[in-house]
């Protein structure tokens, strides 16, 4: 089992403005455990996408947040977003250049090393990609 050295997790309105909210957060708790810039890129546009979808196409929490999460364990970081929706299909989809929507799947899944959906309670999208750590 690797070791967790670093996580957070918090709970943000259910808006569009979220992204950006977690975007911010997300680079700092990177930038401070030295995460290379390509895993800071990587990580926040999967994030992005992550909590769009959810904004777009989940359920609030009872409290009317969505619960984002992000864990620095060992060489991988962990990302989670959880909504309260149930039910539906969370299958990346293909598109064209000319495609106005319908990108977030298929960009986590070119982005992230791998990703999959918890709907066990609610639909939770969690992702993982690779650290590159600067010594």
């Amino acid at each position: 089992m690797r070791p967790v050295r670093a996580r957070d997790s918090i709970s943000l309105p259910f808006e569009s403005s979220t992204p950006s909210i977690a975007r911010t957060k997300l680079a700092g708790f990177l930038t401070i455990n030295r995460a290379s810039s390509g895993v800071i890129d990587n990580a926040l546009i999967v994030i992005s996408e992550m909590i769009a979808n959810a904004v777009s196409h989940g359920v609030p929490t009872s409290e009317g947040t969505v619960e984002i999460s992000w864990t620095i364990n060992g060489d991988l970081l962990e990302l989670s977003v959880h909504d309260a929706g149930e039910g539906g299909s969370l299958e990346p989809i293909d598109f064209d250049e000319d495609s106005l929507s319908g990108r977030g799947l298929s960009i986590i899944n070119r982005v992230a090393d791998r990703w999959w959906v918890d709907m066990s309670q609610g639909t939770r999208v969690n992702a993982e990609l690779a650290l590159s750590r600067e010594v």
